[in-house]
């Protein structure tokens, strides 16, 4: 059964060419002349959407606009005008619309919008589907290379990219594929790291940053001409990083993205503390001893972070003045 649409326009006599190709799309149209009459069927019946035109005699446009969302406000409202001042289109984006056409309109501009509204769920996870079917390949043929580790984080990335995209999609066929295509490239990753963390360790092969080398590769650089904040987030991968990063998009702009290779384990009291001292735990342990501790030493683990990162900035070069904020609560994420 198609979308119901409720038309409200004063000229709707006028708009009958357009109302029979909706209908010929599949959508079922019921159509009436005023703002109150509009609010009367919505009250009556149950609506996918209403195409609303702006300019009506009694209720205006943006009256009804505001009506419709105070009792149905899930109901997405396509706003239809003959002006274009800036005035009513600020008023009726404020309005929360759904979208705003101007007059004339021809029937694929509103079908267009119907599809955008309605149906675009369905449109983007088809082509999910399609485009993760035709990269399948593509990610087979990548996992029979033998990868450096700047490729494997390329690869990462790629795989991360298509997880959400699935996600999203909701199409659990496709899902189950890259589920084990993602499982073999965890074996030929654990493969990889296998034959190349002692080599990284001790020099052999030129190493990619890690977890000891952050703030020397990373940090450092940027040190002494301006502040610098670094956040650390406890545990975060690279797939909540990319939902983290639509919600801080509208705050901050990211310049630059990279990823890191965790030391082994990966556990915080190891990779933690690493990043802060710039050291390999066997090297805190012989340099520190007092700020480190073993797994059957009582008491917390990461306790000295602030020490070990003033002695990594010391021996870098930058003995600066700096503070350490570990946040574990609202309140003193509140209090920073």
């Amino acid at each position: 059964m198609g979308n119901k649409i409720l038309w409200a326009d004063d000229e709707i006599e006028l708009l009958k060419p357009h109302v029979i190709f909706l209908e010929n799309k599949g959508y079922k149209i019921e159509t009436v002349n005023s703002g109150d009459d509009a609010i009367d069927k919505i009250d009556e019946q149950d609506f996918d959407l209403v195409l609303l035109d702006e300019n009506m005699p009694g209720l205006s446009g943006l009256e009804t606009l505001d009506r419709i969302k105070g009792k149905h406000p899930s109901i997405p409202i396509v706003m239809i005008t003959k002006s274009e001042e800036e005035s009513i289109m600020e008023g009726a984006i404020g309005g929360k619309i759904a979208d705003y056409l101007i007059k004339p309109v021809n029937p694929n501009q509103i079908l267009l919008s119907l599809k955008k509204n309605l149906e675009s769920k369905r449109l983007v996870s088809e082509k999910t589907t399609t485009d993760y079917q035709r990269e399948f390949r593509q990610i087979a043929m990548e996992l029979q290379d033998r990868m450096d580790h700047q490729q494997w984080v390329e690869f990462y990335q790629k795989l991360v990219h298509w997880e959400l995209e699935l996600e999203n999609s909701n199409e659990e066929s496709m899902a189950e594929v890259f589920a084990m295509q993602k499982k073999e490239a965890n074996q030929l990753f654990c493969r990889f790291i296998c034959d190349n963390y002692s080599f990284w360790l001790n020099g052999v092969e030129e190493p990619p940053t890690m977890s000891h080398t952050v703030i020397k590769d990373k940090v450092a650089p940027h040190l002494g001409g301006h502040p610098v904040m670094l956040f650390v987030i406890d545990n975060l991968r690279y797939d909540q990083w990319r939902i983290l990063r639509t919600v801080l998009r509208d705050l901050f702009t990211v310049e630059k993205e990279e990823i890191y290779y965790s030391i082994l384990p990966t556990a915080t009291q190891y990779a933690r503390n690493a990043l802060f001292a710039g050291m390999m735990p066997s090297q805190i342990q012989s340099s520190y001893p007092k700020w480190w501790k073993n797994d059957q030493d009582e008491g917390g683990k990461n306790l000295f972070e602030m020490e070990l990162l003033t002695e990594n900035l010391n021996r870098l070069g930058h003995p600066i003045k700096h503070s350490y904020n570990k946040i574990t609560n609202l309140g003193k994420g509140k209090k920073l």
